[in-house]
């Protein structure tokens, strides 16, 4: 809302971007990648400084300060000067703070840099319960795993503009690479495996098989059923599709292919 646009319309949360800067800026809440908690006052005063400026009573501004610090886990170090708290607690500090306004959508830009794999967990947890909660969160992040734990859609950039978008097994399923690798001990059992199905790559020192896949449960009960019909068992079995890494690298490749090129306008 700070710098109008050149042309065209937008809304956020219902609201028009240009029409109504101030409804806008109510429904959304910002926690930025590096903390915006002052580390001269302690935590209970941070989220009454942000009570003020959401022009909360004061008494409704205690009450949601406490709430709030306690959903958190920050009761205990409310009074304590903010600059003793760890990453992870100054992160949770900044998204209590966050929350201070009801934002219905949240900005959060890369919200676990430099915290412990503890931490990490914990953040998740948090922004699970704020989606679960009903509101909307807008998260950048450059952990992969993160995105594919966390999001319901991803945007992959790449130079600025969105290569590719959709669910993360949609992404995976565009990248080729998939398999279904499979070990046999007995090296006849690998012979008929190998005879039975087509277009293995084999290893004749490992006595293992790996079958081009797109990791769907059809493909893999086609792979069962051919292995049935030649009466062979595989002693073990494991699926390997594309994760979120080999999508990143081939989506940003120099030589990107021009079908990966093209978002999707309806992923559905």
């Amino acid at each position: 809302t700070l710098i109008g646009a050149d042309g065209g319309q937008a809304q956020v949360a219902g609201q028009d971007l240009a029409a109504d800067p101030q409804a806008v800026r109510a429904a959304i809440g910002v926690t930025g990648q590096f903390s915006a908690v002052d580390g001269l006052i302690t935590g209970e005063e941070n989220m009454l400084l942000m009570a003020d400026l959401h022009h909360l009573s004061r008494g409704e501004g205690r009450r949601v300060a406490a709430e709030l610090l306690e959903r958190f886990g920050l009761t205990e170090a409310a009074r304590k000067p903010a600059s003793t708290y760890s990453g992870g607690m100054k992160r949770r500090l900044d998204i209590a703070m966050t929350l201070v306004g009801s934002p219905r959508i949240i900005f959060l830009d890369e919200p676990t840099t430099g915290l412990d794999p503890r931490s990490r967990h914990t953040m998740w947890q948090i922004i699970r319960e704020l989606v679960t909660g009903g509101v909307t969160v807008f998260l950048t992040t450059q952990y992969l795993e993160e995105a594919d734990e966390l999001a319901d859609r991803i945007a992959v950039l790449n130079d600025g503009t969105i290569a590719a978008q959709g669910t993360a097994e949609e992404l995976k399923r565009l990248i080729p690479g998939g398999h279904v690798r499979l070990r046999f001990a007995d090296p006849a059992a690998y012979r008929n495996a190998a005879h039975a199905l087509r277009e293995v790559t084999r290893d004749d020192e490992a006595l293992t098989l790996k079958v081009p896949s797109d990791g769907s449960q059809r493909a893999l009960r086609a792979v069962l059923d051919r292995l049935d019909s030649a009466g062979v068992e595989a002693d073990e079995l494991t699926v390997h599709t594309p994760d979120l890494d080999d999508v990143f690298f081939a989506l940003t490749s120099p030589n990107l292919p021009t079908q990966l090129n093209q978002p999707k306008e309806d992923a559905r």
